[in-house]
């Protein structure tokens, strides 16, 4: 345990940080579920709708650091090729 107070403080600051990372990643793999879910069910629009908002969550997290920025890019155009597949 650390004895020095700014080294205490460090340990609150990341165990807050790893909590925030943790609900944002939880958030984006729910919303690519989503999308995979609505590719699933062959549905086209829902498919959209769920690519916009999945979307809208992986740049969010890759703006404040939370996903790398090429993660960030390899996971929306691998879910955009998956829905453009849909007949």
């Amino acid at each position: 345990m650390a004895n020095i107070k700014s080294a205490k403080k460090r340990i609150l600051i990341d165990r807050r940080n790893a909590e925030r990372n943790k609900a944002v990643k939880s958030t984006i793999k729910t919303a690519v579920k989503k999308v995979y879910a609505a590719i699933d069910a062959n549905d086209k629009e829902a498919a959209k709708s769920a690519l916009n908002a999945a979307t809208v969550e992986i740049s969010k997290a890759a703006s404040k650091g939370i996903l790398h920025k090429k993660t960030a890019s390899r996971k929306i155009s691998r879910l955009s090729l998956a829905v453009n597949k849909i007949d």
